[in-house]
Parts: structure tokens; sequence; C-alpha cells
């Protein structure tokens, strides 16, 4: 049986959810009865079938590409799948007539998602893990889900493709260049808008930090209108999606991006485990958690998603 569905079958048993929570809390002889689901290259035993359901609706919550993107599970596969991407088609056809799908055939772009290991680490003082009336379940889904969307916003955006996703700004895989120049005018948040497809520009949301939404906030047109509606937070008619793993104004960076992000695929390729960590925290009276998330991450429609690149 493939050790993925053995996993699966049996962190939804209740003696596994004792045992799995028990040993959260440092007590003694609970490895034993969950022997059957560690991860021999971690040491970490996956959460248990209910608390990983709640991990993974807090983390769609708190994780920006889960929300804007699109997330997919294979979970049951080898460490390095292929996805497979082609444009879509629809046509009227007379009565009759034929209908040419096997013209595309082979029309798909192929896609390598590898099985990339996100690492957080947590702590707790022992005081609050014997007292019965913490909720140790919730704390560290919820703790764990803050850090893994932290973790996966800057993977998804800056990643290279070596040991991490491959983010939107990667040379290589990333978002196309749609225009550049030497600074940052609403002529070029026109062209960028423009660069892209009219079928990718109708969900399409602008995406930059702080600085930059600061520092657009007071570009006007030619006609001295705000190139920004504050109202509604959106330029041109579009919603603007902020994040701080964008980078600012500055020679050689693309500190603005534009198209349809459900075109980046967020791939789960293992369930969340954790491993406690007792020794190196007892003098301390606490308890450590390493946890691992395996995921990957793509741009799987290059031209969905278009930047600005400001010349050096």
């Amino acid at each position: 049986m493939n050790e993925n569905k053995i996993t699966t079958l049996h962190t939804g048993d209740p003696e596994y959810d004792i045992n799995f929570w028990n040993l959260t809390r440092g007590y003694e002889g609970c490895e034993e009865a969950l022997s059957m689901c560690i991860d021999r290259a971690t040491g970490a035993y996956p959460l248990p079938i209910v608390a990983q359901n709640k991990y993974s609706d807090t983390l769609r919550k708190k994780s920006l590409f889960r929300r804007i993107g699109t997330n997919m599970n294979a979970l049951n596969n080898g460490y390095r799948i292929f996805a497979k991407d082609c444009e879509d088609m629809a046509m009227w056809v007379p009565e009759g007539g034929s209908i040419p799908i096997y013209d595309g055939m082979e029309d798909f772009t192929e896609h390598k998602l590898e099985s990339c290991k996100l690492a957080a680490f947590v702590k707790l003082d022992e005081d609050f893990i014997h007292d019965v009336s913490f909720n140790i379940e919730n704390y560290l889904t919820d703790r764990l889900a803050k850090n893994f969307a932290k973790g996966e916003e800057h993977g998804f955006i800056n990643g290279s493709g070596e040991a991490e996703p491959v983010g939107i700004l990667a040379k290589t895989g990333g978002a196309e260049i749609g225009t550049t120049t030497t600074t940052l005018t609403f002529e070029d948040i026109y062209k960028l808008f423009f660069s892209v497809k009219p079928e990718y520009r109708t969900n399409g949301s602008f995406m930059m930090n702080d600085e930059t939404a600061l520092y657009l906030h007071n570009l006007k047109d030619d006609t001295g209108n705000f190139l920004w509606c504050c109202s509604a937070d959106t330029l041109m008619g579009k919603p603007v999606i902020i994040s701080n793993e964008m980078p600012s104004v500055g020679a050689g960076a693309k500190p603005v991006a534009f198209g349809d992000f459900s075109y980046y695929w967020v791939v789960d390729r293992k369930l969340v485990s954790v491993r406690t960590l007792k020794e190196k925290f007892t003098l301390h009276d606490q308890i450590g958690y390493l946890a691992f998330e395996f995921v990957d991450g793509r741009l799987v429609r290059l031209g969905a998603v278009k930047v600005i690149q400001i010349t050096e």
C-alpha cells in the first residue's frame, strides 16, 4: 500500500489523535502508537486528520497565494511530478461540422513540480501545555498556519526554483516582463495593463508592496486625475493586492505585477507533520515544535501575469 495512504488512514483514528497530542504535551510512551505514520526523513508525525483540516482552513485564510491562486493536492505521487497546461478552446460549430479537438493534442506546456520542504518552529511554556483548560490543538494549528503562510508568500513571490518554489519574480519560469522603465509613471501602469492579454485582464489584479502603493497613490494622469481610486483601492479599475514580499522601486527591481493570479498553482505534496522537541528546552520549562510542509508553486500560464522591470 502507498505510504501516504497508510498515513491518511491512521491519522483519522481516535487512538492516533490521543497519542499525538499526548506527545506534544511531552508525555512518554506515545511514539510506538504513532510509529506507522512517522516520516522517516524528518522524524515528524502528520497532524491528526481533524487538526489537519483545521490547519488547512486557517492556512487558506492567512496565505495570500492560497486565496488568489489555485490550490491542488498531489499527496500520493513521487518526489517530482509534471503538470501540463494548455490553452482552452470554445467555438461555434455548424450542424454536421467537425470539431477540431485533436488538432491541439500535442499543444501542452509541461511544468516540473517538486516537493519543496518548508520548516517552521514554535515553542511553548510547559505551564500552558499541562493546563487542562489550554487548547493546544487550536493554538498549534493557528501558530503553524501563520508561520507557513509567511514562508509561502516569500517563496511564491521570490522563490528561485532551487529547493523552493518558482516565484512570480523568478528569472526563469516567473512572470514575463510587460514593460521596462527607468522610473515608475502612470504610463508604465497603462503599458503593463495592456501588455496582458484581455482574457487575463478580466480577473486581473495588481500586486505591489506598501511603499510602491503609497507612491502610486500620488500619481496623476495627463488630465490631473489620480490614477489610484482611493475609495475602492483599485488601479485601472482592478483590485490592488498588497504584499511586502514584493520589492520597492529601484534599479533592477520588479515592483509591480499584474494579471490573473489564479494561474499560479499551489500544490501540496505531503500532509503537514510535527516533531516534538523536549531535550534542549527542558531547562527553560518549554517544549519546541518543528513542523514541515512539503509544497511547490508555479505560474503555469506565463503570460497570465506580467511585471514592470526597472532598468539599472
